[in-house]
């Protein structure tokens, strides 16, 4: 069984997180690690000749644009993560409308490849901003994913009742959720981020392994800052600080490991798109 590897291709200093601490106005002001980083990667994912799909956020082409051509070149999937990591329940579809035609714009001038994939910040997804599904559709997107369909700890509330796996929405664009482990009546986060630091490897393993047993696929993700112990620390509330700095300094041998133990490649191969 094969599972889409991705990324999101965004600063220590972009996380939601981090927004009560450092303005987007701020943020050229802030130290940039996201280049060494995302190259430590890209030099994993060469090592055992994996290709991945690395959700771009508009902001860092447009900063780093050197970054996503070696990404590109290197034969990895492009999609977009948005411009100003703004949350889809914090926007409007004019204003949606405005941020996804601007980070599309800036990215695909930078590669060679179609952009067909996207993934809203902190899977802002919901019931309540489905009108999104439409505009990325206007923007000649075939694929989302943005919905972490988990038993708890969704702050955003979701859309109740919707598929863990692979999906159609009813205009037609695909739905790839991140992977939960459905274990007693009970859907249990376990495809990467905070989760995937937190708990320990042979339990992420365990969870993975079962969603392939079953014969479905995963959707994992990472983002370059949490393979980053150096990053500067800032302070922001008890449960914020540690789902952002728990076990930075475990998450690159962490992801090698994932990807000896498992078959991966981009999202749209998975798809078949």
């Amino acid at each position: 069984m094969i599972n889409a590897l991705s990324f999101d291709l965004e600063d220590w200093f972009c996380v939601s997180n981090l927004r009560a601490v450092i303005r987007q106005e701020e943020w050229h002001l802030q130290e940039q690690r996201v280049t060494e980083n995302t190259r430590r990667i890209l030099g994993l994912l060469k090592k055992y000749n994996i290709h991945s799909t690395f959700f771009v956020l508009g902001w860092i082409a447009e900063k780093v644009p050197e970054l996503v051509r070696e990404i590109d070149d290197q034969g990895h999937e492009i999609a977009t993560h948005g411009y100003s990591h703004k949350m889809l329940t914090e926007m409007g579809p004019s204003e949606f409308d405005n941020d996804i035609g601007h980070a599309i714009t800036i990215t695909k001038s930078i590669i060679n490849s179609n952009i067909m994939g996207y993934r809203a910040p902190t899977f802002s997804l919901t019931k309540d901003t489905l009108w999104a599904t439409d505009i990325l559709l206007r923007h000649g997107i075939k694929y989302d994913s943005s919905i972490f369909p988990m038993s708890f700890m969704n702050a955003y509330d979701g859309i109740p009742g919707v598929s863990p796996w692979p999906f159609r929405f009813e205009n037609g664009l695909i739905e790839f959720p991140l992977s939960c482990a459905e274990k007693f009546s009970l859907r249990i986060p376990c495809s990467g981020g905070c989760f995937f630091r937190a708990l320990p490897y042979t339990v992420t393993r365990r969870l993975l392994a079962g969603i392939n047993r079953k014969g479905h696929s995963f959707m994992f993700y990472l983002h370059p800052w949490e393979i980053d112990p150096g990053q500067p620390k800032k302070h922001m509330p008890i449960i914020d600080s540690i789902r952002h700095y728990i076990n930075l300094d475990k998450t690159y041998g962490r992801l090698e490991r994932l990807i000896q133990d498992f078959r991966f490649t981009s999202t749209k191969k998975v798809l078949c798109i």
